[in-house]
């Protein structure tokens, strides 16, 4: 879970950061990508999920999701997240990083019902001390039977 982005304050900002984004993903590497997470029984937009090249170099690739807090606490990252690993392991990824802040308990949690493992510390990403976890392709197969 990369760390958030600020608020955006209203329409005319969101349709910027909407093309600025479409301009990126042209340029990403398969499989990196952006995903709505929608309730479907509600049709309801809820947040986002990314898997996309970590700063400075793009050498790994990070997953992570942001969603209303009203969408809090129902599992939707956990499975957002599951969703993610399970889609780039089939396209050929070896493992999946995750950072998040040091203090972002929520988001660390989210990250191990994953099946993620805490690697360590780095303040190569995003210019600040984030905890570094990983989902290895055979991390996910030994989890297989019970998604």
């Amino acid at each position: 879970m990369s760390p958030a982005m600020d608020l955006v304050p209203d329409v005319g900002a969101m349709r910027l950061v909407l093309q600025q984004w479409m301009g990126e993903d042209n340029r990403l590497m398969w499989p990196a990508g952006r995903w709505a997470v929608e309730l479907r029984d509600e049709q309801r937009l809820i947040g986002g999920a990314v898997l996309l090249p970590l700063p400075p170099r793009g050498d790994d690739l990070e997953m992570g999701w942001q969603l209303l807090p009203s969408a809090w606490g129902h599992g939707y990252a956990t499975e957002a997240g599951l969703a993610i690993a399970k889609w780039a392991v089939d396209e050929g990824l070896d493992e999946i990083l995750a950072v998040v802040r040091p203090a972002n308990s929520r988001g660390e949690a989210t990250i191990r019902r994953i099946g993620m493992e805490w690697v360590g510390e780095t303040d190569k990403y995003y210019d600040m001390r984030l905890q570094i976890f990983r989902l290895r392709a055979s991390d996910l197969a030994a989890r297989e039977p019970h998604l």
